[in-house]
């Protein structure tokens, strides 16, 4: 099994399927893909366009979406630890990749590093991410955790209509361990 592959497992089992809650942010979704990310991956060819409406997704097509805008476009086949890769896959799909690149770089910088909190997972933040994949891969998978945590308070302390949220993403903090 790839990273990838073990990545959108491990994602996929805590999305779910067809989801239309108005209280949702993201809108419509199917197994986490937001009618917008549907709409914009039609555009742009990654799938075929026969399906008018997010509830048809396959879960092939799922797998193809998740694998171009958040695995390959958040360079995590570079990340040299699965569990570590995956922990800001699930985020990036939860939150959207800048707010998981963010809470990477919280966590990085929280442990010692030195890189720019600019939402991009560029080569610096991919070479510290790696650097703690190697001196202590738990010590980053909890404080990205722990960052992802805090951003979820700060959303429900934001706006009381995402509480009944909480339970579901206290789940994603705590279901990857090392």
């Amino acid at each position: 099994m790839t990273a990838f592959d073990y990545a959108f497992d491990m994602t996929l089992g805590l999305e779910g399927g067809y989801s239309d809650d108005p209280d949702d942010r993201g809108g419509k979704t199917k197994y986490g893909i937001t009618e917008a990310v549907f709409g914009d991956a039609i555009r742009r060819g990654i799938i075929s366009p026969i399906r008018a409406d997010v509830r048809e997704l396959s879960l092939e097509e799922a797998k193809a979406i998740y694998r171009k805008d958040y695995w390959d476009r958040l360079h995590l086949g570079e990340v040299k630890d699965a569990t570590i890769a995956a922990e800001i896959f699930d985020t990036a799909v939860n939150m959207g990749r800048m707010a998981a690149t963010l809470i990477c770089q919280r966590a990085l910088n929280y442990l010692g590093e030195d890189v720019d909190e600019d939402g991009v997972m560029g080569r610096m933040t991919i070479a510290a991410v790696n650097r703690w994949c190697k001196k202590d891969a738990r010590a980053l998978f909890v404080c990205l955790n722990g960052f992802q945590f805090m951003q979820y308070v700060k959303i429900v302390n934001g706006n009381e209509t995402q509480k009944k949220f909480a339970r579901g993403w206290t789940k994603r903090v705590q279901v990857y361990r090392t």
